[in-house]
């Protein structure tokens, strides 16, 4: 069972399946969201399925696939998962459906066809898949950019009023981090043709270079910028507000659960393995910006008027607590950081589906416009709520377990940071139940009195109930998550000279003096 090519068949199925749904003649949109649906179940199955030929006790990357491809410069389409980018091909498996299905009613904007809106989702399950799945960092440069296409045609084209400059702003922050990036996989390469006596991009022959710590500043620069674009961290973050604003519901989950986790994974994946001596180096500067991050996205989230800014900034907040455990160079902060970004990408996606149904049935996202739609759609009411409790990590909750990881393996290191960030808790509690009372409850207002007000269909209930179910299922019982990150972390820890303590050679020369 191992032995077949899984994570190919989980970049190519998609793949396929976009290429079908954009030949379709104009028109057959019913026959895309079918296409579309049985795609992404099947890319469901496929990971479900390459999660039971995962063994835990076995090799750190299994289910590999290595094909020459640029012979010349050393160049394989190579693929391979750990139980880091495993948990990110469970989440890819499950959010994308759940779009497909929430976007079903969808119409788009005049004269756009949502046939080319389902062929851009599967595209972009294609590139998700590969990004995480690459083992060849020339192949990871190459998923990492072209993901941007498909996204910045589905906010593009089917976004809100301003999603033309959305799109552009998204596409060239992303792209500049990028090029960043390739200048630092260059000097990767001429590092590894100079102590290797041949050039390779392979990942597990980079992270046994023996590179000059000041040259592992400036390689480590150019891929922490790219994915601190992406992540994205404070003061890079300014993309997000508008891009998940002006994004059709559907895009906006993707691209807050999902694609943003390309730059946390990033950090754990190649920053802290590849350059383990810059990254301690610049760990205090960014955990400054983690908690910068986690403050002032509170702060913002609290003072937004717009319910998808509303959870865009609600997310800025959440990347800091993961940076901060990435940064912290333990098991427990690692691993929290990981079910973390999986956890993440489960409550803000149903979170931004509730606010989807909430606008499509107001037509504003004015947080001011709506108020007691409990009364007209209490199931709706709940569904938020649930999600909001989740996104300020209720006890019981999924996000509760990972947050409780992130401070408990951050605080034997890091005590200063991990204190101010714990005012994060009690801000999060502000915004969320602020935006909940404002909206949910009290007299009816606005758009609640002037329009009818349905609660939840058949179809919105198939998209919610399941994310639910995870969200309390992960909150009461994370362990088999926990099973295929906790190996993963500690071969990263490994790498980077820290026991599961957190106890670095510079953290123990410094308890020493």
């Amino acid at each position: 069972m191992s032995d077949f090519p899984w994570l190919l068949a989980m970049i190519a199925v998609p793949a396929v399946g976009g290429a079908a749904v954009a030949a379709l003649p104009r028109g057959r949109d019913a026959a895309a969201k079918q296409v579309a649906l049985a795609v992404s179940g099947l890319v469901l199955l496929l990971a479900v399925l390459a999660t039971v030929a995962f063994d835990t006790g076995g090799e750190r990357f299994q289910l590999t696939t290595s094909v020459s491809w640029i012979p010349a410069f050393g160049v394989d389409f190579a693929l391979g998962v750990d139980g880091i980018a495993l948990v990110m091909l469970l989440l890819i498996g499950v959010l994308v459906p759940v779009v497909v299905i929430a976007s079903w009613a969808d119409t788009g904007p005049e004269g756009r066809s949502m046939k080319a809106y389902f062929a851009w989702l599967l595209v972009l399950e294609a590139m998700m898949v590969g990004v995480f799945a690459a083992t060849d960092v020339f192949l990871f440069y190459v998923f990492f950019e072209a993901m941007l296409v498909p996204m910045y045609f589905i906010i593009g084209s089917f976004g809100g009023p301003r999603r033309q400059f959305a799109a552009t702003k998204f596409f060239l922050y992303s792209l500049l981090g990028g090029l960043v990036m390739l200048a630092s996989v260059i000097g990767l390469y001429v590092v590894s043709n100079t102590e290797l006596g041949e050039g390779t991009f392979a990942f597990d022959a980079l992270r046994q270079l023996d590179i000059d710590p000041g040259v592992q500043k400036l390689l480590f620069l150019g891929f922490f910028v790219a994915f601190a674009i992406k992540a994205p961290l404070v003061p890079f973050h300014t993309w997000l507000p508008d891009s998940g604003a002006q994004a059709p519901i559907g895009g906006g989950v993707l691209l807050v659960g999902v694609l943003d986790k390309v730059g946390t994974f990033g950090f754990i994946r190649y920053c802290l393995p590849l350059f383990p001596d810059a990254s301690r180096t610049f760990a205090p500067w960014i955990l400054g910006l983690a908690v910068a991050g986690i403050i002032y996205g509170a702060i913002l989230a609290m003072g937004q008027t717009d319910l998808k800014r509303f959870v865009t900034y609600t997310s800025i907040a959440h990347f800091g607590f993961i940076a901060l455990g990435i940064f912290a160079f333990t098991a427990e902060g690692g691993t929290g950081a990981v079910l973390y970004m999986v956890n993440h990408g489960i409550s803000t996606g149903i979170l931004f589906l509730a606010v989807g149904m909430l606008i499509s049935r107001g037509g504003s996202a004015r947080i001011s416009d709506y108020g007691g739609v409990a009364k007209k759609a209490p199931v709706l009411a709940g569904v938020f709520l649930v999600a909001g409790l989740a996104s300020l990590a209720l006890p019981g909750t999924n996000s509760f377990v990972s947050e409780f990881l992130v401070l408990l393996g951050s605080f034997p290191t890091r005590p200063v940071f991990t204190v101010v960030a714990t005012v994060g808790i009690v801000l999060a509690a502000l915004y969320v139940l602020l935006v909940v009372q404002r909206t949910m409850h009290g007299p009816s207002r606005g758009v609640v009195v002037d329009k009818p007000f349905p609660d939840l269909r058949r179809r919105e209930l198939a998209v919610v109930v399941p994310l639910i179910a995870l969200i309390i299922g992960l909150g009461v019982y994370p362990q088999p998550l926990l099973a295929l990150i906790d190996p993963a972390v500690a071969a990263t820890m490994t790498d980077i000279g820290s026991d599961p303590a957190g106890t670095t050679p510079a953290t123990a020369e410094q308890g020493a003096n």
